[in-house]
């Protein structure tokens, strides 16, 4: 027979409780924890670092049914240390006392709900996915870990996101060292803010306090997708087709934590809709009419999509590298373009094409990339009104789709 595993929730204004430390015989946690804690004298320390050594010392003790404690922040069942025990021990093992997580408390400093809030955490993760969540939504908590900060958060959104304020929650439940400071992404990136920060909260504060809510978190998006032309603004019919860009946005996966670039952007369609499936969207688009009309379809939906006028592929230069490409114009300097795209793509890159003469170049130039390609020549025929209560099809444009997927790098080999 094993015992269980308690593991106790603190430091955001809970206290330890006696009573489950008493009689411990090992306690795990950090350091500011261990030093904090009524520590039972002869109960063995651990300090977390590395965390597999901390587990096989768990295991050590809890096999030989001796009373193992672990002392995490917060509520260590979100975004804590609960899974790495659960799987490691079995969920039915483990005896979890959540104190009150960093997220709820930073919330609660500023007076705002945050059933609507984005969590994404940064902590041993790349900074990208919680700089692009901060593009998109307005209500956005990150919890930050080193390299991954107020300052290089505030860095990375600097001149991109003019209208959000980061709150920098630092040492919180510390009645003498805590710190809650609104700051612009600018003056977060200008400043070193030392290791006692608890988590960044990213607002759109015109947006802060947001609609009443029956399901927590990401909201859902009305209307389903590959909207009608109807839904946007455009020039002479100069639009992709709904019928394309549903293919489109299926090949290109739009998701939360993704960046995807439209160039080309026209109406910016498929920039607009990518917004609405959650990914954080720069249209590219050379006309000055055209950005104008971009930003007003972005502004009907509901959306942030950060447009940058220029031409492609020169206008790329300075972009973040994206996740996904759209690629809904160009011209003669297509296969450029596509060239341009698919050097920096992470993931996809999907092209647009009604002239049929530039395929094998665009094609050409994903595969020198590394992409496998395919694609598919679309013709629809919609159904149209006649006169005497008829109807007639009515065929549009063929346009076709070619796409590029990046293939995986095989980590067959590397030491995880």
């Amino acid at each position: 027979m094993t015992s269980r595993i308690t593991v106790v929730g603190t430091g955001t204004g809970a206290a330890y409780d006696g009573e489950v430390l008493r009689g411990a015989e090992l306690v795990v946690g950090g350091r500011r924890h261990l030093d904090a804690a009524p520590l039972p004298r002869t109960a063995e320390r651990v300090v977390l670092g590395p965390l597999a050594p901390a587990l096989d010392v768990i295991e050590e003790y809890a096999g030989k049914e001796r009373r193992v404690v672990v002392l995490a922040s917060g509520d260590p069942g979100f975004f804590g240390i609960v899974r790495a025990l659960a799987e490691r021990f079995g969920s039915g093992r483990l005896d979890v006392r959540p104190g009150v997580s960093s997220v709820a408390a930073a919330f609660a400093r500023l007076g705002l709900p945050w059933d609507d809030a984005v969590v994404v955490s940064a902590h041993g993760r790349e900074l990208r996915t919680a700089v692009n969540v901060c593009r998109v939504r307005p209500k956005v908590a990150v919890l930050t870990g080193p390299g991954a900060g107020p300052a290089e958060l505030g860095a990375a959104l600097a001149g991109t996101c003019g209208d959000r304020v980061l709150v920098v929650a630092s040492a919180l439940g510390d009645p003498e060292r805590e710190r809650v400071e609104r700051v612009t992404p600018a003056e977060a990136a200008a400043r070193d803010w030392g290791p006692a920060v608890s988590v960044v909260v990213c607002l759109d504060e015109g947006r802060a306090l947001g609609a009443v809510r029956t399901v927590a978190g990401v909201p859902g998006r009305s209307g389903g997708w590959a909207l009608d032309e109807g839904a946007f603004a455009h020039r002479d019919s100069m639009i992709t087709k709904f019928e394309v860009r549903a293919l489109a946005l299926a090949r290109l996966g739009p998701h939360l934590g993704d960046l995807v670039w439209d160039v080309g952007a026209g109406s910016g369609s498929v920039a607009v809709e990518c917004a609405r499936l959650g990914a954080a969207v720069v249209a590219v688009e050379k006309t000055a009419d055209g950005a104008e009309r971009v930003r007003a379809n972005a502004r009907a939906h509901g959306v942030d999509v950060r447009v940058v006028r220029g031409a492609a592929p020169s206008a790329l230069d300075g972009l973040e590298d994206p996740d996904a490409v759209f690629v809904g114009g160009g011209g003669a300097d297509l296969p450029a373009i596509v060239g341009a795209c698919a050097r920096r793509a992470r993931r996809t890159v999907v092209v647009a094409m009604a002239a049929l003469d530039r395929v094998p170049a665009a094609r050409a130039a994903l595969t020198s990339a590394g992409f496998v390609c395919d694609g598919v020549l679309l013709q629809s025929s919609r159904l149209a009104p006649l006169p005497g209560d008829v109807t007639r099809l009515a065929a549009t444009n063929p346009v076709f789709l070619l796409w590029g997927v990046r293939t995986p790098v095989s980590d067959e080999g590397v030491d995880l």
